[in-house]
């Protein structure tokens, strides 16, 4: 790791995202394809939502990470420290779920 720069609850599997997450970009770029090609618009519509809950995976292993990491290393700092994280976890899942 460099000088400097913070562990974050997802360093240790980073690759195993990224791999995820280009996935996903192909799967944007597909739907991208299905407009060009004007396919029905029931399949571009099934596709998004898989695309969409492939995110959400993503999203929901970030948190899970972070909630590990994150909150429990700071939960064992102190307990004002644990409860700012967890506020910020809270707040994170209700913009997944708004999403």
């Amino acid at each position: 790791m460099v000088k400097g720069m913070t562990t974050r609850g997802y360093t240790h599997t980073k690759d195993r995202y990224r791999s995820r997450l280009r996935r996903i970009e192909g799967q944007v770029r597909g739907l991208e394809r299905m407009v060009d090609d004007d396919e029905y618009c029931i399949d571009v519509l099934t596709q998004i939502a898989a695309v969409t809950k492939a995110l959400q995976g993503v999203g929901l292993g970030l948190l899970d990470e972070h909630l590990r990491h994150c909150v429990r290393d700071a939960a064992s700092a102190s307990a004002e420290a644990g409860d700012e994280k967890v506020e910020e976890a809270v707040r994170a899942v209700e913009r997944l779920l708004r999403g």
